[in-house]
């Protein structure tokens, strides 16, 4: 694996490597990974010839109250793990290519950046789409592939995609988990001993839930309040735990049949993330 820093040495490095027509799959991360991250990796590497990956720690995409500076940074052994996994060309700009002066221009998908992460986390998903849309512009990949863990953000960029006409194939991957069912994320480094205890709760809640629409029950703000309940009771402070259409994730009626529920919680320092589909 060989890894550059400047647009130049990237462009330079992707001419080469797709010398007969070979086809590029890219996997953009903010570092610190983890098993959920080489999971992609290997879906990249049966997606296309080239693997490439990007690490770069976004600035527009923290909010206020959240920690960029503390934002764990452990390139070198993120280098490690992408070279076992196959990974053949890793991206790492700083902020002066990412976001050159003067700065003018922000990505915004409508509507659907307003719920879940996005009424929690104001101006998230413009920082999100505006650096993956620059990143696309930069690598220009045949597919790109995420983790569905962070199912709002994929269903956002997907959409960009679609709605701007990039040639990329979009590729999700099914939220890696440990063994006792907790998802894959860099978030859960910040938990203690007695919290990463505690943080599969939210799976099972999920999949209870999930049980419970599958058995016939709509009464979903019912489901909603009991799914909070049960979080808190479990020592979580609830942000969000909302029942949506997987198409546009709009809360969901009895009549839709593909649903998806996105959940939120806070425990100790850690927000933690995860969903779960449903057909019905």
């Amino acid at each position: 694996m060989k890894t550059v820093a400047t647009l130049e040495d990237l462009r330079a490095n992707l001419n080469d490597l797709r010398a007969g027509n070979k086809t590029v799959a890219f996997v953009p991360t903010m570092g610190n990974l983890h098993e959920g991250h080489m999971k992609l990796v290997d879906q990249a590497r049966r997606e296309a010839d080239i693997v490439v990956a990007s690490i770069f720690i976004n600035p527009t995409q923290f909010g206020e109250n959240e920690d960029l500076s503390g934002y764990p940074r452990t390139l070198e052994e993120d280098k490690k793990k992408l070279i076992a996994e196959g990974c053949h060309l890793l991206y790492t700009p700083n902020n002066a290519i990412m976001y050159p002066e003067p700065d003018l221009t922000r990505v915004e998908v409508k509507k659907i950046t307003t719920l879940h992460c996005g009424a929690s986390r104001p101006g998230h998903f413009v920082g999100v789409a505006t650096i993956v849309l620059k990143l696309f512009n930069q690598v220009q990949p045949d597919a790109a592939v995420f983790g569905l863990k962070d199912f709002q953000q994929f269903t956002v960029l997907k959409t960009m995609v679609d709605n701007l006409f990039l040639p990329i194939r979009m590729v999700g991957v099914d939220t890696g988990r440990a063994d006792d069912g907790l998802a894959h994320s860099s978030r859960n480094n910040y938990l203690t001993s007695d919290e990463r205890e505690r943080a599969p709760q939210l799976y099972r809640i999920l999949k209870q839930t999930k049980a419970a629409i599958e058995g016939g029950d709509t009464h979903f703000a019912q489901l909603t309040r009991q799914a909070k309940e049960a979080l808190t009771q479990a020592g979580f402070t609830p942000d969000y735990f909302n029942i949506s259409r997987r198409l546009d994730l709009e809360p969901a009626t009895e009549d839709d049949r593909e649903l998806v529920i996105l959940a939120a919680a806070f425990l100790g320092k850690a927000r933690l993330i995860d969903n779960i589909q449903i057909d019905r």
